[in-house]
């Protein structure tokens, strides 16, 4: 009977090593987490400008494809902006027009006053000869002398009448760059009274209401983006050394009971969890116990229509005997 009874207690023990050693090796092939979450990028919505929430066309929790119209800005102010830019770029362009019409008129004055410049010249230097020659009265000389001297004075004030209004042309420009920059801008303000979703997503943190005062760039609410999501999973750093990146994960989520998920190794983290918190912990005290520390690893997940929620606990699997490339 003791025989029997020692039989018994060894073949027990065996069973319950055989499966300890089992269990182990399972473990080391395909190390596990529960301290896994989802995931998913979120977007920050807020609008690029100032002013009074005119109109809400969201409500929280609904999907929104990208480009729908979320709010709008009363664009009472940005509208007369508009028209004041608008009114102010096409004064400064008629402007302009007048100014190229009259340096047209302006060029062929100096034109005209250049070629009477040129004959005026040459009926002087005519004039000189014929008076060294003793065939010209002294009278015609003088004549002739006034006549040139005046040619010249015109053409003089014909130039500068010209480089006056191509001065002005060149500053009527720059006022049209910069009434043209205006109006872009008033332009962009208009269209920036409509804000729009831009991505795919969940509407989340909804409590704009219309009548709410707004500043650009101030997050609004956010957008759980559809697209892309994954499980940041925190695996004791002992079970690193066998993962790597591209080997095929299995999720179990814990708000989906009964459902599985497929997913890859994405990135290993290179800090520990604590690393990266406002308070580290602090080792070098004389009293110190060494714990196991838990390293990120994000998975990411392959595509689903399973209803994900950002921040679900969920357990991770990693397959390890998948060679990968790394």
């Amino acid at each position: 009977m003791r025989t029997l009874k020692a039989v018994a207690v060894v073949a027990i023990l065996g069973v319950i090593t055989i499966a300890l050693l089992l269990f182990w090796r399972h473990e080391e092939r395909y190390p596990s987490t529960k301290d896994a979450y989802v995931g998913a990028n979120i977007i920050s919505v807020a609008p690029q400008l100032t002013g009074q929430v005119a109109e809400v066309l969201v409500e929280e929790n609904q999907f929104v494809k990208s480009g729908d119209l979320l709010f709008t800005i009363d664009d009472t102010q940005f509208s007369a902006s508009f028209d004041q830019a608008r009114s102010n770029l096409d004064a400064a362009v008629q402007q302009a027009q007048s100014y190229s019409t009259q340096i047209a008129a302006a060029q062929a004055s100096v034109d005209s006053a250049l070629s009477a410049y040129d004959t005026a010249q040459n009926n002087l230097e005519r004039a000189k000869a014929l008076f060294s020659n003793g065939d010209l009265a002294q009278a015609t000389l003088d004549q002739t002398t006034s006549d040139f001297a005046s040619a010249a004075a015109q053409l003089t004030a014909s130039q500068s009448s010209l480089l006056a209004l191509q001065s002005g042309l060149a500053a009527k420009q720059d006022e049209i760059l910069s009434a043209r920059a205006q109006f872009k801008i008033a332009k962009s303000n208009i269209t920036w009274t409509n804000v729009v979703a831009a991505a795919d997503g969940w509407i989340a943190n909804l409590t704009l209401r219309p009548g709410s005062s707004v500043s650009a760039n101030a997050p609004q609410f956010s957008i759980v983006e559809a697209a892309g999501w994954w499980i940041d999973a925190n695996f004791k750093e002992t079970a690193l050394p066998r993962i790597r990146p591209g080997q095929p994960v299995v999720v179990e989520i814990d708000m989906l009971p009964g459902t599985t998920l497929t997913g890859t190794v994405a990135s290993i983290g290179r800090g520990s969890g604590d690393t990266f918190s406002l308070l580290p912990s602090e080792n070098s005290s004389g009293n110190w116990v060494k714990v196991t520390r838990r390293f990120p690893v994000r998975i990411q997940l392959d595509p689903t229509d399973a209803p994900l929620r950002v921040g679900g606990s969920s357990k991770v699997v990693v397959d390890t005997t998948v060679a990968t490339s790394e």
